[in-house]
């Protein structure tokens, strides 16, 4: 009953975790985030590509979301090595079901870049500084939308 109570009042919440602390000690943390997915949470590994993941620990972890480091974005569009790093998450986390986050988004050339390879969400400065709580309600009921397609 308990659990049932927690997965409801944690729906809608995210929990997002550095792939630097997630993999020191990864078989406990496996543990506490399945614990958290079973409350109902969403997790995402991130800051993910800067740490020391092992793949083969990847597909165990029990996570919704991969958001891949503004560090990888920022170079996208100049650094074809950048690029193939974005795309290679992009499709390792697809095929292991997972959603992926792009952080850091400055440019509408990189949003544009982001959507053709597929990335489900992207977040930075392109749609808006860090704001506080009161204007975060604004926004949502104002509606506002960046339109990539035209």
């Amino acid at each position: 009953m308990l659990n049932d109570a927690l997965g409801e009042s944690a729906n809608g919440f995210d929990l997002e975790i550095t792939e630097s602390l997630v993999m020191q000690d990864i078989e406990a943390n496996i543990g506490k985030l399945s614990l958290a997915r079973k409350m109902g949470l969403e997790v995402a590994v991130d800051a993910f590509g800067t740490g020391y993941s092992s793949l083969s620990y990847i597909a165990r972890l029990p996570v919704n979301a991969l958001k891949i480091d503004r560090s990888f974005i920022v170079n996208m569009t100049r650094n074809s090595d950048d690029l193939s790093i974005v795309s290679t998450i992009i499709a390792l986390a697809h095929s292991l079901g997972m959603k992926v986050i792009a952080e850091g988004v400055e440019t509408r050339e990189q949003a544009v870049l982001l959507k053709l390879l597929r990335c489900d969400e992207i977040q930075g400065y392109l749609f808006s500084p860090a704001v506080p709580p009161e204007t975060i309600t604004r926004y949502l009921c104002d509606g506002k939308r960046l339109d990539l397609d035209g």
